[in-house]
C-alpha cells in the first residue's frame, strides 16, 4: 500500500471511508454522546487518515487503526478545558437509537467509564477477541480481559434480561 498521504487517490479514501464510517460513527457516538460532537470526530478521524496516510496491511489493520484513531479523538475532545466547563444538558441532542443503528447495549456502553468503551464496543459489536483488542489498543492481555469481566457486571447489572454475554 502507499504511505505517501498525498498518494493516496480520492477513490481509495472514499473507499476506506463506506468501508468503516459506520463503525467509526458508533465508536465515536459511545463516547460522545450526541449527534453534532460524534459527527466532528468522525470527520476529524477520517481528516487525520487523509493527513497521515498511512499504509495498511489489510482491512482489518485499517479498520483497527480508524477504531484507536477515532477512541483518541473522542478523548482528547472530552478532556480539553472548555469541555469540562459544559454541562451535558447543553447538548442533550442524542438521536433516535433506530436513527444510527443502536440497541439496548450500546446504549448502556455510552453510560459506561470511558476506559471500558472501545474494548466492550470490540468485543460485542467487531468482534475481536480480546488478544486482538490488547493487540490494537495497546493494552496488556490481562487488562483487557479484566475490562470484560468488570464490564459484564456492570451491563448485567443495568440491563438484567436484556444482556446477554454471548452477543
Amino acid at each position: 500500500m502507499m504511505s505517501d498521504p498525498l498518494l493516496r487517490t480520492d477513490k481509495e479514501i472514499a473507499d476506506i471511508y463506506m468501508r468503516h464510517v459506520k463503525t467509526v460513527y458508533r465508536v465515536c457516538f459511545a463516547y460522545m454522546k450526541n449527534r453534532a460532537d460524534t459527527e466532528d470526530a468522525v470527520q476529524d478521524t477520517f481528516f487525520r487518515l487523509i493527513r497521515s496516510g498511512p499504509a495498511f496491511e489489510s482491512e482489518e489493520h485499517e479498520k483497527a487503526w480508524l477504531i484507536k484513531t477515532a477512541s483518541n479523538v473522542c478523548k482528547n475532545v472530552l478532556r480539553h478545558w472548555w469541555r469540562r466547563r459544559e454541562s451535558i444538558e447543553e447538548h442533550y441532542d442524542t438521536p433516535d437509537s433506530e436513527e444510527i443503528g443502536t440497541d439496548d447495549v450500546l446504549s448502556a456502553v455510552t453510560s459506561l467509564p470511558e476506559k471500558y468503551k472501545t474494548v466492550v464496543y470490540l468485543y460485542y459489536y467487531e468482534g475481536y477477541s480480546s488478544v486482538e483488542i490488547a493487540d490494537i489498543l495497546k493494552k496488556p492481555q490481562s487488562t483487557v480481559r479484566n475490562y470484560l469481566h468488570e464490564v459484564r457486571a456492570v451491563l448485567k447489572e443495568r440491563l438484567g434480561e436484556n444482556f446477554d454475554e454471548e452477543q
